[in-house]
């Protein structure tokens, strides 16, 4: 194969990088405007939002409210919280997506390659055995199968139900 074609990619490369923070404006928009900035789910201290420019399939970030980019300075609340909701993301992924694997983890600073190093956000990144994660190694791209609103459509009423549910 010569050409793998991510044309959603140009919207990422040529947006305006403006002085605001998308995760404080996604967070801070009135519920109704929730499925626009694909947030799955608010949670007090926390949120859960679906990335726009995912490295696979059902990519979310889980962040605090409150817009703070050191790990140190969070409130046990909001780390107990992105801890919990990141659970319930991989409850939510594997229940709905089948997911086999999960990458989770956390870019502080822009050193460690935070493209939002001001707002600290926890990457939830579903897996699977033969998935196409080699690419973004070998030929810097990224194959993702599904558009971001379907997706949406299919997380956003297993967040609702897993939301109210007791963990296991």
């Amino acid at each position: 194969m010569d050409r793998l074609w991510a044309p959603w990619r140009m919207e990422f490369i040529r947006a305006a990088k403006g002085p605001g923070c998308f995760l404080c404006e996604a967070v801070a928009a009135p519920v109704s405007e929730d499925r626009r900035n694909l947030l799955l789910l608010r949670s007090g201290p926390a949120f859960v939002i679906m990335n726009r420019f995912p490295y696979n399939n059902g990519h979310l970030m889980v962040a605090p409210t409150r817009h703070e980019g050191r790990l140190e300075a969070l409130r046990e609340e909001e780390l107990a919280e992105l801890v919990r909701l990141a659970r319930l993301s991989v409850r939510a992924l594997s229940a709905e997506m089948r997911a086999e694997g999960f990458n989770i983890g956390l870019n502080l600073g822009r050193a460690a390659g935070a493209g939002v190093a001001d707002h600290l956000h926890l990457h939830v990144v579903p897996r699977w055995l033969g998935d196409t994660n080699f690419m973004p190694v070998i030929a810097d791209c990224h194959v993702i199968p599904q558009a971001l609103d379907e997706l949406y459509g299919r997380l956003a009423p297993v967040f609702e139900r897993l939301r109210t549910e007791r963990p296991t």
